[in-house]
């Protein structure tokens, strides 16, 4: 009696073609992860576009768009290697007319892993972005309040915000110049007098105030002086709400009327009274 022959089935031309199918759906998958790891990677340049667009300053860093697009990329790559070498390994095993084993590819698993990771950390990743671009969206009102500030110091005038109402900041500032002993001379309700002819304006203030014994000196050096004293500090309201302590800046009446610099403080003390009344 002959010894049994092992004799193996040569594959099916179906077998052949769904490892092509396969192998072609891994191509895909490579190159969807490329793509998409070019577009992550352009991200955080897209954001940087955007503020230079708005003439924003960069408030933030997005350097890891970059990191997560490249990483995508890479896997892109490896996914389509080793598709390749899996492809190839499994043609092997059907032209031999061996056992092709059943189980799970550890490829895709891997993959799908790696993808919930990277998937999870943008996730986060834009969460914090997308804070920060809120943010940044709500300060610009501030901003251009601020370049408004910076627009008027090239007048000679000083802005500051205050952290109260008009009122309040009116009040404390006459509470600062009673404990002094400054004499307020005049408060001015510009908002009151356009209310009583019918116009309507945000809380508006002007405070006027100071010391004989301490502006005499000055008119006596610069007569001239005489048209900018009493001193005087504006407190207002703006359209957004934001409260703001403005007053002339002591240097800039020093340079305009020629003060000397050993009188500069007799003017000076208006600096710390309009911080205190806004602090």
């Amino acid at each position: 009696m002959d010894a049994p022959t092992d004799l193996r089935q040569p594959a099916d031309l179906s077998d052949y073609l769904a490892a092509e199918r396969t192998f072609l759906a891994w191509i895909r998958t490579g190159l969807a992860l490329m793509g998409f790891g070019f577009v992550v990677a352009r991200f955080g340049l897209f954001l940087e576009q955007i503020q230079v667009l708005q003439h924003a300053p960069p408030a933030q860093s997005y350097g890891l768009s970059l990191w997560f697009g490249t990483a995508l990329i890479a896997v892109g790559v490896v996914v389509n290697l080793h598709s390749a070498w899996q492809h190839l390994r499994l043609v092997r095993q059907l032209d031999r007319g061996g056992p092709v084993s059943p189980r799970p590819s550890m490829q895709a698993v891997l993959i799908a892993l790696l993808l919930a990771l990277v998937g999870l950390a943008m996730a986060i990743y834009l969460l914090s972005v997308h804070g920060s671009a809120n943010v940044h969206f709500g300060n610009t009102n501030t901003n251009h309040e601020e370049a408004s500030m910076a627009a008027a110091a090239d007048k000679g005038i000083v802005v500051k915000p205050s952290n109260h109402t008009v009122e309040q900041t009116v009040d404390r500032l006459k509470n600062i110049l009673q404990s002094k002993g400054v004499a307020l001379f005049a408060l001015i309700d510009h908002s009151g007098e356009a209310e009583k002819v019918g116009m309507k304006m945000p809380p508006t203030k002007l405070l006027i105030f100071g010391s004989p014994k301490a502006g005499t000196p000055l008119m006596l050096a610069a007569p001239s002086i005489a048209i900018d004293l009493p001193l005087k500090i504006l407190i207002s309201e703006d359209a957004q709400g934001k409260v703001w302590v403005s007053y002339n800046s002591p240097v800039y009446l020093q340079e305009r009327h020629g003060l000397p610099s050993e009188l500069l403080q007799n003017i000076a003390v208006i600096e710390t009274l309009a911080t205190k009344a806004a602090e």
